[in-house]
């Protein structure tokens, strides 16, 4: 990948329109200047087992008929589904792959029918990670989830994404303790490690099979900071921080192949799109049903697909959540489209009224505006390896927020202020070479057990 951005021009970073177009599905085309609806849903709470699978069996047959005629009642041009498989589902790797026949299924007819456009993303929950430590590379837990990769094409899937964990064992500890430290290892070096195995496996059989290869998420790691964060668990800044941190990690499964788009709980998504011009998928506002968060406009400026995160299937009085979750993103799609008809300056005065209202009041907004995104992202691109640039990510971030709080562009609490020198101290600290950083985490007693160094090439 080339050590210069996809996207280095603020005029040309834009909500709809990607350097590179994702052509998937029945005539679905992702970042060729429309902003398409990306639908998720989950059930309701239930046991998944024998006994009740014909029932989860019905609750996504409601699900998916609910969602494709309130669609087609909408006339919405073209849509993304995305089935998220729950645990149990990657597990039996033939119960993923039955829902996923199903959903596909459904959205053949519907095209023959009605004309709908749609692709179906399949997100396989990332199992690893109930062994501890987590065996990343063998066991029962990897091969369930290569059983559903492997079926994915033939049962209907169009793309291929998933939320992996490697190095969440780390990560975790890390946001507790806001070890900035401990959060590079965790990701730069760590989940860095586990996305270049994970998707030089994913990208192989996606090659194999004419699967769209889409993207990851750092959910597991910056979409914890912030709600933690939200919750007034750990500073604001440093889940900023670690957002961007997140960055590099993310762009392995870009660099190992994957195409876009780029998972929607994936907020580090712009910087993904500024250094590689894959279009992405966003959430905000329209996934309060899933969780709060204070990016609810800025995640949605530059966003290709827009998504709801996920919902579960529960009954309110106009409809079924996820029938709701569909109308909700219809019209935030063609509020934005309708702008993108009238011409380039209708696209940046939306997408800077998107920026602008949220970017001001929070760090994490902050880091996703636009013009921060691709500051940042020229300085990211031009190290030389995941652990360079998480560092640099982590640097550029931290002065970037001390800079312009002082600036008045960004407001940070005064006790916050506080953090973002003792986060600039922890950096000082790190060494410039991986290998230097491997050897001290290795050293730390609290590490011990946590994880298995081999799993990750180490």
């Amino acid at each position: 990948m080339a050590n210069t951005l996809k996207i280095n021009k603020i005029e040309n970073f834009l909500y709809g329109k990607a350097p590179s177009v994702v052509r998937c599905g029945r005539e679905v085309e992702i970042g060729a200047g429309q902003v398409i609806p990306e639908i998720n849903f989950t059930l309701p709470m239930m046991t998944i087992d024998d006994k009740n699978w014909c029932e989860v069996i019905k609750q996504y047959e409601e699900i998916i008929d609910g969602v494709l005629k309130r669609a087609v009642r909408l006339e919405v041009p073209q849509l993304l589904v995305e089935f998220e498989t729950l645990p149990e589902m990657t597990n039996r790797p033939q119960w993923g792959l039955e829902i996923t026949r199903l959903l596909a299924d459904k959205m053949d007819r519907c095209y023959r029918d009605y004309g709908l456009k749609s692709a179906l993303r399949l997100t396989i929950n990332d199992v690893r990670e109930f062994n501890r430590p987590p065996l990343m590379r063998s066991g029962k837990y990897w091969g369930n989830l290569c059983g559903i990769l492997e079926g994915s094409a033939e049962a209907g899937a169009d793309l291929i994404a998933i939320e992996s964990t490697g190095g969440k064992e780390i990560g975790d500890e890390a946001l507790v303790n806001c070890d900035v430290g401990a959060s590079i290892f965790a990701l730069g070096v760590l989940g860095a490690r586990d996305m270049e195995f994970l998707w030089n496996h994913i990208t192989d059989y996606c090659n194999r099979t004419g699967v769209v290869p889409s993207g990851d998420s750092a959910c597991g790691f910056a979409n914890t900071a912030m709600v933690l964060a939200e919750q007034n668990m750990i500073p604001r800044v440093f889940a900023a921080i670690v957002r961007v941190i997140s960055v590099p990690r993310s762009l392995v499964a870009i660099r190992q192949g994957a195409k876009g788009p780029t998972k929607d709980c994936a907020y580090e998504g712009p910087y993904l799109k500024a250094i590689a011009g894959v279009p992405i998928s966003m959430e905000g506002k329209s996934a309060a049903c899933a969780h709060l968060s204070p990016v609810g406009n800025v995640s949605q400026a530059v966003c290709d697909c827009w998504s709801n995160e996920s919902t579960q299937n529960i009954r309110m009085l106009s409809a079924n959540a996820p029938t709701v979750s569909m109308e909700q993103l219809a019209y935030d799609c063609r509020l934005m489209n309708v702008a993108a008809s009238e011409g380039i300056e209708s696209i940046i005065r939306l997408r800077d009224w998107l920026s602008e209202s949220d970017s001001p009041l929070d760090p994490q907004a902050y880091v996703l505006k636009p013009e921060i995104v691709l500051e940042i992202s020229e300085r990211i691109i031009a190290q030389d390896n995941p652990y360079e640039q998480s560092l640099e990510a982590a640097r550029s971030a931290t002065e970037v927020l001390k800079r312009d709080s002082r600036e008045g562009k960004v407001k940070i609490k005064e006790n916050e202020l506080k953090w973002l020198d003792m986060i600039e101290q922890q950096l000082e600290t790190l060494p410039e070479d991986e290998e230097q950083l491997i050897e001290q985490m290795l050293q730390r007693p609290e590490f011990r057990g946590k994880f298995l160094p081999a799993e990750y090439g180490i």
